[in-house]
Formats: C-alpha cells, structure tokens, sequence
C-alpha cells in the first residue's frame, strides 16, 4: 500500500509517501510545498492544491493521511492550517483517495510509542525505522512521513483487529 502523508500548512505544506513492502517500510518521495508569502491567500490555496495534485499523478497513492488540527493559541495560524487541510482533503477527494486522520498525540504514539514525544524523538525514529542517513528534512517533510507510518501502523492493527474477529 502506497500511503500520502501530509503536514499541512499554508506556506508550507510537507508531504511523504510511504510504501509498505514485504521487507519493511520503503521512502518513494518526501518534500515540502512552499508558497510565497506575497501571494493572496486564495492564490497560495490554488498553488498548494496544484502541486498536490501533481504529486498524486505521479504517484497515485492508494490512500492519504493528514494530521488534524488540534489546538492552537494562535487564532491566525489554526486558520491558516485549516486553509491547507481543506485544500489537502479536497484534493485528495477529487481524486479518490480515502483519507484517514490523526492528531498530533496519535502519529507520536504510533511513531516513537508515547503521545508526548517530542518533535526531535519523532525526527529521530523516522530517520531509524525508514532507514535514512539523515533526518528529513524540512521538519514539515519529517512530520508528513510521520503521518504516513502512523497510518501504516493503524492500518496494519486494524487488519490484524479484524482477522481476530474471523476466528
């Protein structure tokens, strides 16, 4: 299974896709979609959601996750997230790729193992369980692959929940 995982975010948005094989967890792509601050928003929005579906034609993932937007103090930046993930979620929709959710406190637990990781343990596992040289890089890479193992691992729980009920 090819998995879609997205940070989102306005100016950047990161991205991972994450492929499940026999032999373990396997990087096809990992980045980050910038827009430039001087741009309106309603042009930031449709330059996110052309390069995702850009990426999505490359790739045809079979199924996306996106983190949710929990809590934020800041008022201007929970709208900006929300911007994004409705582009994400849109785009995603349009071209029939289920997509799942999780909050931050889920992609740590499914990541490191504890909800209250924090953001260098969760860069720190990543790098381990897909094998790289380095951490991802940007950050928002980093938590978009996050979001793709978490996934991948709740995805796997979940078969292996419903093999029981056969039983």
């Amino acid at each position: 299974m090819l998995v879609l995982g997205i940070d989102p975010g306005t100016a950047i948005t990161g991205y991972g896709l994450i492929r499940e094989t026999v032999d373990g967890l396997q990087i096809v792509d990992y980045g980050a979609i910038r827009t430039p601050k001087d741009l309106p928003l309603s042009e930031r929005l449709l330059l996110l959601h052309e390069k995702l579906n850009e990426i999505i034609l490359l790739h045809h993932p079979q199924t996306g996750a996106v983190e949710k937007l929990f809590f934020q103090r800041n008022v201007t930046t929970a709208l900006s997230v929300g911007h994004a993930r409705g582009v994400v979620l849109l785009a995603m929709a349009q071209a029939g790729i289920p997509v799942y959710e999780y909050t931050p406190m889920q992609v740590k637990e499914a990541v490191v193992g504890y909800g209250g990781a924090d953001k260098r343990q969760v860069q720190e596992m990543i790098k381990a369980l897909l094998a790289m040289e380095e951490i991802p890089q940007p950050d928002d890479a980093a938590d978009a692959l996050a979001v793709a193992v978490c996934h991948l691992h709740s995805a796997r729980f979940d078969q292996l929940i419903a093999g029981m009920g056969d039983k």
